[in-house]
C-alpha cells in the first residue's frame, strides 16, 4: 500500500534578500511566468505545476528569450507567481546567491508569512560529495511533530536519484583501491572530532525535527559519537587467518574484502545514531554507503553526510537520498550494485526488505520492532525496578524498539509496583511534558498523525475489551500521556502488537515458569530485563527468555557500539555492532599457494 501523495514544494532558504537582488520577473504573452536569475543568467518557469509545463532556457540575453520585465508588488518580494496555478514560490535552483521565499497557493504573502517561510531550511540530496537537487526538482514537507508545522523541505528523490547515488558510491569504491587502513582510521577519527564540534546543531535538529526531549537528543548524540569513535578502531582489526591444510606443501590463508556498496535504511526515532552506526561501519570496512533516511528525519541525514565529507572521505563515499521510502526503497534494496543492506524499522517493512534481499542473494541486517518484557520478582528492589520501568517505557515517548511494553510482576509485588508506576506516570504527565529543551521533560510529541492514530487505536481497543487505565490515556495536543494498563488479555491488540508510544501493560505471574511462558508469548524477541536479588535466578531467567538481549537489574533500553545488538523472530535477523557489522560488510576469501614438494629451496 502506498502512502498518500505529499504536497511538493520548492526551495526555501535561510536569509532574505530583496527581489531585485535575485531575479528579473518576466511575463510571456501566454500567461506563463518565468524568471531570469542574475547570478547564473538562467531562466525557468516559476511553478512546475503549471499547465504549460516547466521550461528552462540558457542565454546571455534575456531579451532573446522573453518579452518584458514585470516586477512583482512589494508584498511578493522574493517570490514568484505562476498565472496558470496562482502559486507563489522562488523556483530557480541554479542561483549562487541565497534563495528565498515560498509560498502559499492562490494569494499574496503577508509580511509575517514571508518571515516564517524564510526560516525554513531546504535539504537537497547528497550525492558524490555535494548537495544536488532531486531529478524531479520537487520537495516535500518535513514537519515538526510538536506543531505539525513545516520544519524543513527535503528533496523528493526518485528511482533515478537512487541509481545516481548508488552509481556514485560504486564509482568511488572502484577508485578506492589505494586507500589504506590508516586513511580510513584517520578520516573516522577526524569525523568524530568534526561531529563533536557540531553537537549543538545536531541536538537542535533532533529536538525540532523528530520531537526529542533535550536529554534524549543529548543521549543520542553521545551514542552516535561513540559509534563513530568505535568504528575508527575497526580498520586495523579486519584480520584474516593462516590455516593448516591437508595438502602437502600448501600454504592456506583467509582474507577479508569489502563488499562494495552498502545501503542503509534508517528510522525516525534514532536517526542520528543509526545513520552514524551504519555509515561509519560501512566506511570503516572499506565500503561506500548510500543512506535512505526516514521521511521524518531528512535534515539529520544531510548534516551527517557533511560531517564525513568534511572529515576527508573522498566524494561518493557517503551518499544520502531523501524521499518517500515506499516509492524508492525497493529500488535501493534491489539495485544490482548494492551488495549489503542494513535496515532499521518496522517488522512489516523488514520482512519485505528481507524478501527482496533473499531474491538477490544479498546479506541483510534487520533491526526491527519489539515487545520487550521486564520481569520483576517479589524480592526485587522496587524503587530501582519502577525507575527502570519508567525509563524503559516512557523514554522518547515510547518510540523505542526496546521499550518494555510488557511488565511481568510477581503477584506478591504486583499491586505495589502498579501503584508506584502509576504515580510516576501521573507525575510525568504533570511535570515531564514541558518544553522539549527543558531538562525535566521526558515525554514529547508522537512523530506523526498516522502513529498517533495507532496509539489511540491500541488503547481504545484495550479499554473497550475491559482493560483498566491506571494512569494516562489521554492526548495533550500531539503528546500522549504516560499510560499504564492492567487487565490486558490476548485478544487485545496491545497484547501482541508494538504500540510505539508511551503505553505499557502490567501482568501478574505466580511462579518462574509462568513468568518465562508469558515473556516468550510473543513473536518478537529484541530486549528484556529481570529484577531480582538472586543472581542464580536472574541468570536462569536470562537464559530462558527468548530475546537477543537481556539485562539484569537494569532497563531494557541499552546500547553500546561494540555489542551484538539485535533480536529474534519479528525483531530481526543479524546483529549491529563493530564486530558483527564487520562480518556482514566484508566477505571471506580463502587463498592457497601450492609450494613445490621440496619446499622450493635451492639444492
Amino acid at each position: 500500500m502506498r502512502r498518500p501523495a505529499r504536497r511538493r514544494v520548492e526551495h526555501v532558504e535561510r536569509r532574505p534578500l530583496w527581489h531585485d537582488q535575485l531575479v528579473h520577473h518576466i511575463e510571456r504573452p501566454l500567461g506563463q511566468i518565468v524568471q531570469i536569475c542574475r547570478s547564473s543568467d538562467r531562466a525557468r518557469c516559476v511553478d512546475d505545476r503549471c499547465r504549460l509545463g516547466p521550461r528552462r532556457h540558457q542565454g546571455s540575453s534575456p531579451s532573446t528569450i522573453l518579452s518584458r520585465v514585470a516586477p512583482p508588488p512589494p508584498s511578493l518580494a522574493g517570490t514568484l507567481q505562476c498565472q496558470s496555478t496562482g502559486g507563489y514560490r522562488y523556483a530557480f535552483r541554479g542561483c549562487t546567491i541565497a534563495r528565498v521565499g515560498l509560498t502559499t497557493i492562490g494569494g499574496s504573502l503577508s509580511a509575517t508569512e514571508q518571515t516564517s517561510t524564510q526560516k525554513i531550511i531546504t535539504n537537497d540530496l547528497w550525492i558524490g560529495g555535494e548537495a544536488v537537487p532531486a531529478s524531479t526538482h520537487a520537495y516535500f514537507d518535513d514537519l515538526n511533530p510538536e506543531s505539525d508545522r513545516v520544519y524543513s523541505h527535503a528533496a523528493d528523490g526518485a528511482v533515478e536519484d537512487i541509481d545516481r547515488a548508488v552509481t556514485s558510491a560504486h564509482t568511488a569504491f572502484a577508485a578506492s583501491g589505494l586507500i589504506q587502513m590508516r586513511d580510513r582510521e584517520r578520516w573516522l577519527m577526524t569525523a568524530a572530532e568534526v561531529f563533536e564540534g557540531r553537537r549543538e546543531q545536531f541536538v537542535d535538529v533532533l529536538v525540532d525535527e523528530v520531537g526529542s526531549p533535550i536529554f534524549k537528543a543529548n543521549f543520542e548524540f553521545d551514542m552516535a559519537l561513540s559509534a563513530i569513535r568505535a568504528a575508527a578502531g575497526v580498520p586495523r582489526r579486519l584480520k584474516g587467518e593462516t590455516l593448516p591444510s591437508d595438502r602437502p606443501g600448501a600454504f592456506s590463508v583467509t582474507v577479508r574484502e569489502p563488499v562494495g556498496v552498502v545501503a542503509g535504511i534508517t528510522p525516525f526515532n534514532v536517526p542520528l545514531l543509526k545513520g552514524a552506526k551504519q555509515g561509519s561501519m560501512a566506511l570503516a570496512t572499506g565500503n561506500c554507503f548510500v543512506q535512505l533516511p526516514s521521511e521524518h528525519a531528512p535534515r539529520v541525514a544531510h548534516m551527517l553526510a557533511r560531517v564525513f565529507q568534511d572529515a576527508g572521505f573522498p566524494d561518493g563515499h557517503f551518499n544520502v537520498v531523501t524521499g518517500n521510502p515506499f516509492d524508492i526503497g525497493d529500488a535501493l534494496t534491489e539495485h544490482h550494485l548494492v551488495k549489503c543492506v542494513t535496515f532499521c524499522g518496522s517488522s512489516r517493512i523488514g520482512r519485505h526488505v528481507a524478501e527482496l534481499c533473499a531474491r538477490h542473494y544479498k546479506p541483510v541486517i534487520l533491526e526491527l520492532g519489539g515487545k520487550s518484557p521486564m520481569i520483576v520478582l517479589d524480592d526485587a528492589d522496587l524503587d530501582s525496578a519502577v525507575q527502570a520501568a519508567a525509563i524503559s517505557v516512557f523514554f522518547f515517548q515510547g518510540q523505542a524498539c526496546m521499550a518494555a511494553s510488557r511488565l511481568l510482576v510477581q503477584r506478591g509485588a504486583a499491586q505495589e509496583f502498579a501503584d508506584r508506576l502509576a504515580a510516576v506516570a501521573t507525575d510525568l504527565t504533570a511535570r515531564g511534558m514541558g518544553d522539549l529543551r527543558n531538562d525535566d521533560t521526558v515525554v514529547g510529541p508522537t512523530i506523526s498523525k498516522r502513529q498517533r492514530e495507532r496509539v489511540t487505536a491500541h488503547v481504545e481497543d484495550a479499554v473497550a475489551k475491559g482493560a483498566e487505565v491506571c494512569a494516562g490515556g489521554r492526548w495533550r495536543d500531539n503528546r500522549f500521556e504516560p499510560t499504564v494498563l492492567r487487565g490486558v488479555r490476548p485478544e487485545m491488540t496491545v497484547y501482541t502488537e508494538e504500540t510505539f508510544g508511551p503505553v505499557t501493560s502490567i501482568y501478574a505471574f505466580d511462579d518462574l515458569q509462568d513468568a518465562v511462558d508469558r515473556a516468550n508469548d510473543t513473536e518478537y524477541g529484541l530486549s528484556g530485563s529481570v529484577f531480582t536479588q538472586d543472581v542464580t535466578t536472574a541468570l536462569s531467567l536470562a537464559k530462558a527468555v527468548r530475546t537477543g538481549m537481556i539485562h539484569i537489574n537494569a532497563p531494557s533500553i541499552q546500547d553500546e557500539p561494540h555489542v551484538p545488538f539485535g533480536g529474534l523472530g519479528r525483531s530481526g535477523i543479524g546483529r549491529e555492532g563493530t564486530e558483527t557489522d564487520a562480518d556482514a560488510m566484508t566477505q571471506w576469501k580463502w587463498i592457497t599457494v601450492q609450494l613445490p614438494p621440496d619446499g622450493g629451496l635451492p639444492a
